[in-house]
């Protein structure tokens, strides 16, 4: 340990002797011996810069870029075009650098910015208000769930078995620490939330229902036949967006949703490894003061300028434990920064445009698909940007073939979706694919069906 510590023998028995311990050692005394470890670590001696350098290079030419890759992968991870005035503005220090916005004095650009994000979030989803800060898609909607809960004093959640399964797990670990109980509803023959099950399962204990639209199979939900069967049993509707979809969709609150969440990586954020993403969420004006995270509002100084400020929410509001809603502190900033220059760059008319192409290219290349011998288009309901399909051979065969072709074929779907079988796969479009990548496509798909 003493190799690690810049600190002279005499400094370290002085900090020591002040504190009135012994020695190091004793600083771990609360922790078990058999927890700490003996001896020396099992390491290999050390290199020099240049060998670690040449290291670190051929482990990261073990990874493939999704740029290197015919990408037909998506499932909640898209690979985005990014207007190149996404970088120029990402990398402004004051921007990357800025820490949380505590000190409204010292932290107008960075609280302005999430207004903006917010702002555009709420335009987006058609709901009243709508915050920053959340970690993640998955962690947005647990949040909704537990926000449904405490404003219905109810117990039971129903989500959907087309769920996407990232979330479906975050979502049972955030219900189980409460004590609540989800129940999984299946899907119908179009791929979406089957009508006659929620209705059997609606009952005066059901807090909420969650619908994912478009959902984990591409298929776009009928809102406007669940929202009123929902409403009529005092639930709250939780709607699961891919906010890139809203372009062309109508907002899930001109539905009636209570809430909306979802995940924001569409909106320009790189693929990164999974991360870090940002959670979308945004409410009705009735559970304003039950959000979590931050809430920035626009109000004047003494002087009338105007200016912006975190409000709504105290630290004493996370004390109460009876009326607390999560204290989410994490600074999404950048990433919330990021989505609204995409959406700034793109405009209304832009957003329109990606969205339709991207449902038009589902549409026809799904067409084609399944007129190709052996494969088969298992649900009939409406497409946005990806589409199951049962190959006639396993899905891991598939991709692994597709690799050696310099194709990433799809998502394979049998793991997480047992009834689907393990020639499942989710197909997934992009605007950065044109009619020949499409037709290179289509033409191993044909050529591995032989």
């Amino acid at each position: 340990m003493r190799g690690f510590l810049p600190h002279t023998d005499g400094e370290i028995r002085a900090m020591l002797d002040a504190i009135g311990v012994a020695d190091i050692e004793a600083l771990f005394a609360s922790v078990p011996a058999a927890s700490r470890w003996r001896g020396d670590l099992a390491l290999a001696p050390g290199l020099d810069e240049y060998s670690v350098g040449v290291r670190l290079a051929a482990l990261a030419a073990l990874n493939a870029p999704v740029g290197a890759l015919l990408n037909f992968t998506g499932g909640g991870a898209y690979d985005r075009i990014q207007p190149a005035v996404m970088s120029q503005i990402l990398s402004r220090p004051e921007f990357y650098s800025a820490y949380t916005p505590y000190q409204p004095e010292v932290s107008q650009g960075t609280l302005q910015v999430i207004f903006e994000f917010q702002t555009l979030m709420a335009r987006l989803t058609g709901m009243a208000v709508a915050n920053a800060s959340l970690y993640d898609g998955a962690s947005a909607l647990a949040e909704a769930l537990l926000l449904a809960a405490a404003a219905t004093g109810r117990r039971t959640l129903l989500v959907p078995a087309a769920l996407e399964p990232g979330c479906r797990r975050v979502a049972a670990t955030y219900a189980g620490g409460q004590g609540l109980a989800i129940r999984e509803l299946p899907w119908d023959a179009r791929g979406g939330l089957d009508g006659p099950a929620l209705a059997a399962a609606l009952d005066g204990d059901t807090a909420a229902v969650v619908v994912q639209s478009p959902n984990h199979f591409g298929v776009v939900e009928d809102l406007a036949a669940i929202a009123p069967r929902v409403k009529a049993a005092g639930a709250l509707l939780c709607v699961h967006v891919e906010p890139s979809s809203l372009g062309v969709l109508e907002p899930p609150g001109s539905f009636g949703a209570d809430v909306v969440t979802g995940e924001g990586q569409s909106l320009g954020l790189p693929l990164s490894f999974g991360g870090p993403w940002l959670g979308i969420m945004g409410v009705s004006r009735d559970l304003v003061r039950r959000l979590p995270g931050r809430l920035v509002g626009r109000t004047v100084d003494a002087q009338g300028r105007p200016g912006f400020v975190l409000t709504l929410q105290t630290r004493e509001q996370h004390i109460r434990r009876e009326k607390a809603t999560s204290n989410i502190c994490t600074n999404q900033g950048l990433m919330a920064l990021a989505a609204t220059v995409y959406l700034a760059a793109l405009g209304e008319a832009g957003l329109r445009s990606l969205a339709e192409g991207l449902a038009d290219r589902a549409g026809h290349l799904a067409a084609r698909i399944e007129r190709l011998p052996g494969y088969r288009l298992p649900f009939a309901g409406d497409i946005y940007q990806e589409f199951v399909v049962q190959a006639p051979l396993p899905a891991a065969e598939l991709l692994r073939r597709g690799r050696e072709r310099g194709i990433a074929a799809g998502l394979p779907l049998g793991e997480d979706f047992p009834a689907l079988g393990p020639n499942s796969l989710l197909v997934t479009v992009s605007e950065k694919q044109g009619p020949a990548e499409l037709d290179r496509f289509v033409a191993f798909l044909a050529e591995a069906a032989v």
